[in-house]
């Protein structure tokens, strides 16, 4: 058995027509850093307060290190837990802040000295041992939080959307700060996000849900070149997938703006032999224009006008009307472009998706 293992399991509240959590099946091997995403109000933090025990499971069965936890009470459970609210008593200093849930579970005074030394030298908060948190900033305050959850020595760390008050430059520094937290204490970590780009780089693997379903589960590089379907292609990866309303004939695509484009034998047999409507999505970083890829796809070369630029420092993006709808190319920092340009470009052949229209399921990466 796993370290957690979620059988079924469903969330359904009161007054309410369909599960908010469904089916939820899922194994969490021990030391894993686990990410949950999805977008709002799918299911990610309702399935972590069920973990901790502060909302029933009325249906199915969760286990942790072998136990069911179902009827356990949170304090039993051997979890700490991080919110996005810091949740810091603003009368106490740092170390009391720190060392206030072992006080409260009798712990000796000079063990408590001990964790919370070592929790305050882990986390860099020497300089700010005597301070309260009104004094402290949003990243400081973070850490304060994160060594209360880790000086309880729990195996299982849960972490609710913790960086989402912090800054764009303070989140990416939190991201590095708690990736190697992990790894110095090694437990096992669930952490829920809306934000795909810390799940990506943090998490071992990666939990997609919407509407309380899992979508898929795997490695951050597996979701984004392998996606089961169209929301999960659409939901990883920024800027988002390109997706253009298709028709296929044998081996000829048809966009809806009457453009059309040869698929590789490769291609065709991962279709197949499907016909008709469909999806076709391909990421921004395989549209080519460079003269390399231009030739060796030069019977399926495409033109357009580029309608919007974001230069991003080490690539650009280059926004053009393709197919009926607006795609966008991302490409060197060294193919500049400006509003109006005439572009030519190629999709790579190998890196087209093709999803069904009304179900999302995506054909190519059917086994």
């Amino acid at each position: 058995m796993s370290f957690i293992e979620f059988k079924n399991v469903c969330k359904k509240y009161p007054g309410s027509d369909k599960n908010t959590v469904d089916n939820f099946n899922l194994e969490i091997e021990e030391k894993e850093f686990i990410a949950f995403v999805g977008p709002s109000g799918c299911g990610k933090s309702t399935t972590l307060r069920m973990i901790a025990g502060f909302e029933e499971i009325t249906g199915g069965e969760l286990y942790i290190d072998g136990k069911k936890v179902n009827e356990m009470a949170p304090r039993d459970r051997g979890i700490s837990m991080v919110f996005q609210n810091y949740a810091l008593y603003p009368h106490m200093t740092v170390e009391k802040n720190i060392g206030y849930g072992l006080k409260n579970m009798k712990m000796p005074a000079d063990q408590i000295k001990k964790k919370v030394d070592w929790a305050i030298d882990i986390l860099g908060l020497e300089e700010y041992r005597y301070r309260k948190p009104k004094n402290l900033s949003g990243g400081q305050r973070q850490r304060v939080a994160l060594g209360r959850a880790i000086v309880k020595n729990s195996k299982v760390f849960l972490m609710d959307e913790p960086l989402s008050n912090l800054d764009a430059k303070l989140r990416v520094s939190m991201r590095t700060e708690i990736s190697k937290l992990h790894r110095q204490i090694g437990a096992t970590t669930i952490y829920v996000t809306h934000d795909q780009v810390e799940a990506m780089t943090m998490a071992d693997r990666i939990v997609i849900m919407k509407d309380g379903v899992i979508q898929q589960v795997g490695k951050p590089m597996e979701l984004y070149d392998h996606p089961k379907n169209q929301f999960v292609a659409g939901f990883i990866g920024s800027p988002q997938m390109n997706f253009f309303d298709v028709t296929v004939s044998g081996n000829t695509v048809r966009f809806a703006d009457g453009n059309t484009i040869t698929l590789s034998e490769g291609m065709v047999k991962k279709l197949g032999g499907r016909q008709g409507e469909m999806v076709l999505g391909i990421r921004g970083e395989d549209i080519k224009s460079d003269a390399q890829n231009m030739d060796l796809n030069s019977a399926n070369r495409l033109h357009a006008v580029i309608s919007d630029t974001e230069v991003m420092g080490n690539e650009n993006n280059l926004y053009f009307e393709f197919g009926g709808t607006q795609a966008v190319a991302r490409v060197s920092k060294y193919e500049i472009s400006q509003i109006g340009d005439k572009i030519d470009f190629v999709f790579m052949p190998s890196k087209m998706h093709f999803f069904d229209k009304e179900t999302g399921v995506n054909y190519t990466e059917e086994v």
